[in-house]
C-alpha cells in the first residue's frame, strides 16, 4: 500500500521553538478563511440600502441578505460538524472553500433578490464546515502548549478583526457598486483553496463514528429557522392574520416539534438534548444570543438611519460603526488573561449592563440622527460590552460540560448566537417601517433581557463559591471573626 504524503505544514517546531513556513502557512490559510466568515455580516449590512434601491426591496424583505446567512450559518452548524466527521477534514474544508467562491462571484452577479438571498444562505452552510473544522486543525496540528496557544491567538485576532474590516471593504467597495462587496471574496477564497491543497494536512475519518448524518434533523431544524424568518418578514405588508402568514408561522412551529422528536428518538442525534439541562451552557448561549442579536439589530437600524435620514455615505457609514467593532479586534489577544484574572460571570454581566444602556441613549424620535450625540454614544458602549462579554460567554459556554461533550456543546452555542442575529435582525427589519420607537423598544428588551440572564449567572457563582468555601463565607460575618474554628 502506498503511503500518502503528508504535508510539511505538520513538521514540528525547532529546538527553539520556531515554527517552518508550511506550518505558519496553514495558520494563515486557517485564520484567513475565519477573517472572510467573519466579515460576511458587515458587509451585508453597509450595503443593504443600495442593495435595496437596486433590486427595489422593502426593508422587511431587505433583511434576508443579512438573516439568509445567519440561518445558513446557525441551523446548519451541528449538521455541518457531522459531515466533517464523517468524510474528514481537509476534503470538506477544501469543498467548501470552492463553494464558498463560486456562491460569493453569484452573489455578485444576482439579478433577483431570490437568488441573492439563496447564494447568502449557502454561504453560510460553508461557514458552518470551515469555522468549526479550522479549530479541529490547529488542535490536530499544533503542539498542546504554548504553539497551540499562540495559533488560537492568531486564529481568534482574525476572527475578531474580521467584523472590523468588512465595514470598511463594504463601504469602499459600495461607492462603486454592491455587487463588488459581494464579488471581492472569490479570489481570496480561490487563494485560499490553492494555498490549502498543500499545506492542509491530509486525515482519515475515523472508522469508529456512526455512517448516520441525521440529516431529517438538519432539514427540520432548518426548514423551521426558514418558515419562522419568513413568517415575521412576510407579516408587515400580507398582515399578521393572512393565511399565509399563519401557515408559516404553524409549519415553523410544527418542524421545530419534529426536529426535537427527532434528536430525541435518533441514535446518534446531532444534539443531545441532554445538554440543555447544563445551565451555565444555556445561559451563555441565551445571554450571547441576545447580546448578538440585539447589536445586529441595531446595526440594521442606525445602516438605514445614517445613509436614508442623516445622508450618510456608504464608507462613511462603515467608518461610523468602527467605534463599536474595532476595539473587540484590539483587545481579542488579552481576553483570555482577562477572563482568567477576573472569572466570566462577572464580566458577562458588565457587558450585558453596557448594551441595554447604551441602546437606552438611542433616539427614539424620527427626526434624523446626529451622529456624534445620538449614535456615537450607544456605539461605544456596545463596543465595550463585547470587549467584556464576548470571550466569557465562550469560555462559560464550553467550560461548564465534560469534555467529551465540548465540541457538541460550542456548536449549539454558536447556532444560539447566529439563529439569535437572524431572529433579530428579521423583527427589527419588521418594526422599523412603523418608527424608531418600537424597534428600539425591542432591542433595549432583548438586550435587558440578556441582564436578567447575566445576573442569575452572577448570583448562581455566589451560591456556588459559598457552598465550595463554608468557612470563607462565615469569615466574612462580623460574629465569627475570632472564632478559632474559622481559622486557615
Amino acid at each position: 500500500m502506498t503511503r500518502s504524503r503528508t504535508p510539511r505544514a505538520t513538521a514540528p517546531a525547532d529546538a527553539d521553538g520556531r515554527w517552518s513556513p508550511a506550518l505558519w502557512g496553514l495558520l494563515f490559510v486557517l485564520a484567513g478563511n475565519m477573517l472572510i466568515d467573519a466579515l460576511e455580516v458587515s458587509v451585508a449590512l453597509v450595503a443593504l440600502p443600495a442593495i435595496g434601491d437596486d433590486l427595489g426591496l422593502p426593508t422587511a424583505q431587505l433583511q434576508w441578505v443579512v438573516s439568509g446567512f445567519a440561518v445558513g450559518f446557525g441551523a446548519l452548524l451541528l449538521f455541518g460538524g457531522r459531515v466533517v466527521a464523517l468524510l474528514g477534514r481537509r476534503p470538506v474544508y477544501l469543498t467548501a472553500l470552492l463553494v464558498f467562491a463560486a456562491a460569493s462571484l453569484v452573489s455578485a452577479l444576482a439579478d433577483s433578490a431570490t437568488l441573492l438571498v439563496a447564494t447568502r444562505f449557502v454561504k453560510g452552510f460553508c461557514a458552518a464546515l470551515t469555522a468549526p473544522t479550522g479549530l479541529a486543525i490547529i488542535a490536530s496540528t499544533f503542539p498542546e502548549g504554548p504553539a497551540r496557544s499562540r495559533a488560537l491567538s492568531v486564529y481568534s485576532l482574525f476572527g475578531a478583526s474580521g467584523f472590523s474590516l468588512g465595514l470598511l471593504l463594504s463601504g469602499a467597495l459600495t461607492e462603486v457598486s454592491w455587487r463588488w462587496t459581494f464579488a471581492f471574496p472569490t479570489p481570496v477564497a480561490l487563494l485560499l483553496f490553492a494555498a490549502g491543497l498543500r499545506l492542509i494536512p491530509r486525515d482519515r475519518p475515523d472508522p469508529k463514528t456512526p455512517r448516520h448524518y441525521d440529516a431529517a434533523g438538519a432539514l427540520s431544524l432548518t426548514g423551521a429557522m426558514l418558515l419562522l424568518v419568513y413568517a415575521i418578514a412576510s407579516g408587515p405588508a400580507a398582515g399578521w392574520n393572512h393565511p399565509h402568514t399563519i401557515g408559516a408561522f404553524t409549519l415553523a412551529l410544527l418542524l421545530a416539534v419534529v426536529f426535537v422528536r427527532v434528536e430525541l428518538t435518533a441514535a446518534h442525534p446531532l444534539l443531545n438534548l441532554a445538554l440543555l439541562t447544563h445551565e451555565p451552557l444555556v445561559r451563555s448561549a441565551l445571554g450571547a444570543g441576545a447580546l448578538n442579536g440585539s447589536y445586529l439589530g441595531l446595526l440594521v437600524v442606525s445602516t438605514l438611519d445614517l445613509q436614508q435620514q442623516a445622508g450618510f455615505s456608504p464608507l462613511q457609514t462603515g467608518l461610523a460603526f468602527l467605534p463599536a467593532a474595532v476595539p473587540l479586534a484590539l483587545t481579542a489577544l488579552h481576553s483570555g488573561r482577562i477572563v482568567t484574572r477576573f472569572g466570566p460571570a462577572r464580566l458577562i454581566a458588565a457587558g450585558a449592563a453596557a448594551a441595554p444602556l447604551g441602546y437606552a441613549l438611542y433616539p427614539r424620535h424620527d427626526d434624523p440622527v446626529h451622529y456624534a450625540t445620538d449614535v456615537l454614544p450607544t456605539l461605544l458602549l456596545v463596543g465595550a460590552a463585547f470587549v467584556l462579554a464576548f470571550t466569557a460567554f465562550h469560555v462559560q459556554a464550553t467550560g461548564s460540560v465534560p469534555a467529551a461533550q465540548q465540541a457538541m456543546a460550542g456548536g449549539l452555542y454558536q447556532s444560539a448566537v447566529q439563529l439569535a442575529a437572524a431572529l433579530m435582525t428579521v423583527l427589527c427589519a419588521a418594526l422599523y417601517p412603523a418608527g424608531r420607537g418600537p424597534v428600539l423598544a425591542l432591542i433595549t428588551a432583548v438586550g435587558l433581557a440578556g441582564l436578567a440572564i447575566a445576573l442569575r449567572g452572577l448570583r448562581s457563582r455566589r451560591v456556588a463559591d459559598t457552598a465550595a468555601h463554608p468557612a470563607r463565607s462565615a469569615r466574612a460575618t462580623p460574629h465569627s471573626r475570632h472564632r478559632p474554628q474559622d481559622r486557615p
